[in-house]
């Protein structure tokens, strides 16, 4: 999810009409030669980072860090919608930028393409960065794709509401649903979570599934649909809206703002909308089946990632890249967009420093991978189990059978 790209990770596929008809513009390594064509002098980039202040923070460490690898970097910034059906086609033609910054979920259709430079070729060096965080930019085991800083999810408890209830923020499923029927007074829910019908409610589900031992690929197994029926059972007991089910993260971050949920499950990227609201709350890490197990968190972010345009051009493109994922360079995007940094010294600085980011923190080394067991299939598994958690929550079928349901879009291993 990527902040979680403006939603956590909802993915276009190109209109394969438009690929074929070569309908849409394409930004490709035209800028200073490489190869047969003399010293490189620019490269090109493209990422989504439109909004303030990741736009400038963006263009800033890019032209800081070509500076230093002797380069100009010339940079397109393009709407969510409008950047991967970009990167599609030129995958296609195996005509990429040098540089791309892409959702983490969706490096496997760009990798498959043998379009990206593998970065063991670059010579990365991968020293001091979470395993975790290297499994999303990874695909059929090679590493494609690398995180300066990643985002998760936690639970966020409302203070004052729950020291008027005298409830401790639960750790555990069962104290968790006791949580939320307490603090289920007049028109405030005890809990709140986004179950809208695309990847924020498969993202915000995939936490309890994988928690209580389910995978991706066996949907329909009895942990999957006890996590489903957890939340089924919560929305028809009252204590979670039924609302839910047309929520985004942004929404439910409105309601526990508003007073109207007491907890809530949500990403790191809300605490500077938090900050600007008088609102006292914990960050805690998400509850789990049984006390002492660990959250399984699903990874969000973006990975830049290297496109094969020649070995001189490949260099260079390596080069500013090192240079993004500098150790200052990550600290100081971590901070800007309520990130983790990647490696693992400087996210236990940011630990030490900043308490409601400590949970996020905690919860990265046990953190998967959306996309580690079905890769470019994800995407469509990720919707049926979106639509599985609108037919239990809607009570129009079973948790059972919604999951029976969602398996049949996991293909044969």
């Amino acid at each position: 999810m990527t902040r979680v790209s403006g939603n956590p990770a909802h993915r276009l596929r190109a209109p394969s009409a438009l690929v074929a008809a070569g309908l849409l513009g394409l930004t490709t390594a035209c800028g200073g030669a490489g190869e047969d064509g003399g010293e490189v002098t620019s490269i090109t980039a493209l990422d989504y980072n439109l909004a303030e202040p990741q736009n400038g923070a963006t263009e800033s460490m890019l032209q800081e860090c070509g500076e230093q690898a002797g380069v100009e970097v010339e940079r397109e910034a393009l709407p969510r919608e409008q950047l991967m059906p970009r990167l599609l086609q030129g995958a296609s033609q195996q005509e990429l930028p040098d540089l791309m910054l892409i959702d983490n979920p969706d490096l496997p259709q760009f990798a498959a393409t043998g379009a990206l430079l593998p970065l063991e070729e670059a010579g990365f060096d991968t020293a001091g960065y979470y395993d975790s965080v290297l499994q999303v930019g990874t695909h059929e085991d090679t590493l494609y794709g690398i995180a300066s800083g990643v985002n998760g999810l936690a639970l966020f408890t409302n203070t004052a509401l729950l020291q008027d209830a005298g409830v401790e923020p639960p750790a555990t499923w069962q104290e968790l649903r006791e949580a939320a029927d307490e603090l289920t007074r007049g028109d405030t829910k005890g809990f709140a979570f986004s179950a809208i019908g695309h990847e924020e409610g498969t993202w915000t589900f995939e936490p309890f599934m994988w928690s209580n031992g389910a995978t991706l690929t066996e949907l329909d197994s009895p942990e999957a649909v006890e996590a489903l029926e957890l939340w089924a059972g919560m929305v028809e007991d009252g204590s979670v809206s039924q609302s839910v089910v047309n929520w985004s993260q942004a929404d439910v971050n409105d309601q526990f703002i508003g007073g109207r949920a007491a907890m809530m499950i949500n990403g790191s990227w809300q605490i500077p909308v938090l900050a600007e609201e008088d609102v006292d709350y914990e960050v805690v890490p998400l509850p789990v089946p049984e006390a002492g197990g660990d959250p399984a968190t699903p990874m969000g972010g973006e990975v830049w990632a290297i496109g094969r345009n020649g070995t001189e051009r490949e260099e260079k493109a390596a080069e500013v890249l090192r240079c993004l994922l500098s150790d200052d360079n990550m600290t100081e995007w971590a901070e800007l967009n309520a990130y983790v940094p990647a490696k693992e010294e400087p996210a236990q600085r940011l630990a030490e420093d900043n308490e409601q980011m400590a949970p996020f923190v905690e919860s990265v080394p046990t953190a998967q991978a959306r996309t580690a067991d079905l890769g470019e299939d994800y995407p469509d598994v990720s919707a049926a189990i979106a639509d599985a958690i609108q037919q239990a929550l809607a009570g129009s079928g079973s948790a059972e059978d919604a999951l029976a349901q969602a398996q049949q879009s996991v293909p044969e291993p």
